[in-house]
């Protein structure tokens, strides 16, 4: 019988154009779906010169696989994960490799980790970034845990990646989990750059009084030069697309009520946890939170009537402003969400390498940008950097846009624009950037009232007061 070199279960749309992907870098590989129609179309679908095999029994499917077996999950997170692996654990024999490539909580990864470990099966936790397009194309991958595995796994995954100045965008991303914890950051800070996209939008919209056709050639002009990315290029086009069932923009058409699959929450929680500020990626999960309390939304207006949008005295320096602003808080969310790698690198013992986190998510994912290849300096510079804005060169960078987010953060503000993700970007970056934050008086409250404690600033030590109300 002729052996595959891959196995991949799950093919909906992700997990078939991921599978033809690497079919089409001329690996063979079979797959296998509970259901028998979507095998059927795999076979139909596939290109001349593949070498793509799709099977009907978990049975076949593993016998007709070359060892060490080499088997991608591409199923939903959680539950289903847990049932294939029930599933096909015991057809498997010692020293095969099975390779989740969905969204799955690091935490979940471990223990599975774990689990065939006892059996002496690899488990791997990979991220794949760039959506069903960058799955055929090119994506970006974060592959983690077993080294041995993933080096049978490495050319295969560097073939089917994204290139950038042809180096591939898939790297080792560090132990146990970190390929999954890498990708939930990733989902954390997509969050937030889409909710500062469409604060700006919003601000041009209801500001500048722009229409989607003036919108269009705001957001092309910005794609073309510094903000080239992923995110700006696809809202560029979403501006142009027309309605099928109106004679409207489509946009204009959609509901804003915003969906969620979890991986942005997990970030927040994640944060919370081992003690990280991420306040603009918090926001962003908040605010689609927020946006499903339509109704409650609806009545609210109606009761706080009233609000007097102020027009702008020169459009073409708002849109610049509003730019300015877009840019230095995505660099911030960039910042937040690296922050996190940091330290969680540290609390699990990834050893996340910071350097080829940026330098994989130059190309194939959400959140490629030109401003990464800035951040892959910095990392080149500095390996060891805490913040990405404690480097020199960065800091110069932040400096020529400040203003621009300040003002634009004013003119939300005093015209009632909600603009979360900018205030929390800009409250962020003050913050971290205050020698001294009022921060002694909250240290105060909590020993006055709850024995909590302090440090002082000229002695070491910890101490505690008996406070003496006043009676006035």
């Amino acid at each position: 019988m002729e052996r595959y070199h891959y196995g991949m279960i799950g093919l909906g749309v992700m997990g078939r154009n991921l599978l033809y992907n690497i079919a089409e870098n001329g690996f063979s590989i079979a797959g296998f779906d509970l259901d028998e129609e979507k095998v059927k179309e795999l076979e139909e679908g596939t290109a001349s010169g593949m070498k793509v095999k799709g099977a009907l029994t978990l049975e076949d499917f593993v016998e007709t696989l070359e060892t060490p077996r080499k088997i991608i999950l591409m199923v939903p997170a959680g539950k289903p994960v847990d049932a294939v692996l029930d599933n096909i654990t015991p057809l498997l024999s010692k020293g095969d490799i099975v390779i989740d490539a969905g969204n799955s909580y690091f935490m979940d990864t471990n223990r599975r980790i774990a689990d065939l470990s006892s059996k002496d099966l690899h488990f791997m936790g990979i991220g794949v970034s760039g959506g069903e397009k960058g799955a055929r194309t090119g994506p970006s991958i974060m592959p983690g845990g077993d080294v041995e595995a993933f080096h049978l796994l490495k050319p295969m995954l560097e073939a089917i990646s994204a290139k950038v100045n042809n180096e591939p965008c898939t790297a080792y991303m560090g132990k146990g989990s970190a390929g999954n914890y890498v990708k939930m950051v990733h989902n954390g800070i997509e969050y937030a750059i889409m909710q500062l996209i469409s604060e700006a939008y919003d601000l041009l919209k209801r500001g500048a009084k722009l229409n989607n056709d003036q919108l269009y050639e705001v957001f092309k002009e910005w794609n073309n030069g510094e903000m080239n990315s992923f995110l700006i290029e696809i809202t560029r086009d979403i501006f142009q697309q027309k309605d099928s069932l109106t004679d409207n923009y489509l946009v204009d058409q959609i509901l804003d009520k915003a969906g969620a699959k979890g991986t942005g929450k997990w970030t927040s929680e994640q944060a919370m946890e081992i003690g990280v500020s991420i306040p603009t990626i918090d926001t962003a999960v908040t605010s689609r939170i927020l946006s499903a309390y339509k109704e409650e939304r609806v009545q609210a207006s109606r009761l706080y009537t009233g609000k007097e949008i102020t027009d702008p005295e020169d459009i073409s320096l708002f849109i610049n402003e509003v730019g300015d602003a877009l840019f230095l808080a995505t660099l911030i969310s960039y910042a937040q969400g690296l922050s996190l790698l940091v330290k969680a690198s540290e609390e699990y013992g990834f050893g996340i390498p910071l350097k080829d986190v940026v330098k994989i998510w130059r190309g194939g994912c959400i959140i490629r940008s030109v401003l990464l290849e800035k951040f892959y300096a910095a990392y080149t510079r500095d390996p060891n950097l805490s913040n990405i804005l404690l480097d020199p060169e960065i800091s110069e960078l932040v400096k020529l846009k400040i203003k621009g987010l300040r003002k634009t953060a004013g003119y939300a503000v005093a015209n009632g624009i909600s603009s979360l993700g900018i205030q929390t970007a800009l409250g962020y970056f003050d913050a971290y950037s205050t020698e001294s934050l009022p921060v002694n008086l909250i240290q105060a409250q909590r020993d006055y009232f709850g024995a909590h404690t302090y440090q002082r600033i000229d002695r070491e030590g910890v101490f505690h007061t008996s406070w003496q109300s006043v009676n006035n």
